[in-house]
């Protein structure tokens, strides 16, 4: 059984990912923790002081929330009706990363999907801001899908490494289990450098290509090129429906979101965006 973590904010983006994450999980047993976060517009007194229910105030905030949780989970149930899905609803005064840090320790979660961007749905926003800070906080896999992605059984997942990372401390395990669940295959691209691999390098590839034998897979070496353009080069020509990469700050990952040329290629805006943790 896996628990999948799906933030909601009510808008159609969070909606599409929640969709998404119910195709992508049909043949599976999954306990779904719908989750939503609030703010007050204005900090009352008595959220300083602690919990209203505790002066015998009324928490409208938390009583709206649970309710259109209660409704979205009406409403998922009448459209899909899979007897393999349960779901939980969590409404909290707090903040959306420090709400999920606890609940993935409490409720020992497999993975998070949720949407690119927030209900402010701006397009040149790379990444959402909470979606950044998910994916940076997060210590289990986080998958963000595009407003405008149609579903597409996973077939082809492309993998792009420098081989920076050591993959005995990267979790790829939930990468592989897609590929066994969808008989995906996996792309591990990667672009050469002229001045070739280091030995660390050299070690990484070897141990990636180890956890790799066991599954559907293909390694391609591209030559020196931007890997952006590498990465939305190959996609199109390969029908990749999922990107994956690794959450190392050493690594081509970080760069996403401090280089502003990544803004202008919208790397991640056609297909679901799959960050892997690292162990540090």
């Amino acid at each position: 059984m896996k628990k999948i973590v799906l933030p909601t904010d009510f808008s159609e983006n969070a909606l599409h990912a929640i969709e998404y994450a119910l195709r992508l999980c049909e043949n599976v047993t999954c306990v779904f923790y719908l989750l939503h976060t609030y703010t007050p517009p204005i900090y009352r007194i008595d959220y300083t002081l602690g919990s209203p229910g505790q002066m015998g105030l009324p928490d409208d905030h938390k009583y709206s929330a649970e309710s259109s949780l209660e409704k979205l989970i009406g409403q998922i149930r009448k459209k899909f009706d899979n007897p393999k899905h349960t779901f939980v609803s969590h409404a909290s005064f707090n903040t959306l990363v420090d709400e999920m840090e606890d609940v993935v320790q409490k409720e020992n979660i497999d993975f998070v999907v949720m949407g690119t961007q927030g209900a402010t749905g701006a397009k040149e926003i790379l990444f959402g801001s909470n979606t950044v800070h998910v994916m940076r906080n997060m210590e289990v896999p986080v998958l963000a899908i595009p407003s405008n992605f149609g579903f597409q059984l996973p077939r082809h997942l492309l993998f792009p490494t420098d081989f920076e990372v050591d993959y005995g401390r990267t979790d790829l395990d939930f990468l592989m289990w897609i590929s066994k669940l969808w008989h995906s295959k996996i792309h591990v691209l990667h672009v050469s450098s002229p001045d070739g691999l280091t030995l660390e390098q050299e070690n990484n590839k070897a141990k990636l290509e180890g956890l790799m034998l066991e599954h559907n897979h293909e390694s391609h070496d591209l030559p020196d090129q931007e890997l952006v353009s590498a990465i939305n080069s190959f996609q199109e020509t390969m029908d990749i429906s999922m990107l994956a990469m690794v959450k190392n700050k050493h690594t081509f990952f970080e760069r996403l979101f401090v280089e502003p040329v990544i803004k202008n290629i919208g790397l991640h805006s056609k297909i679901p965006f799959l960050v892997l943790p690292y162990r540090f």
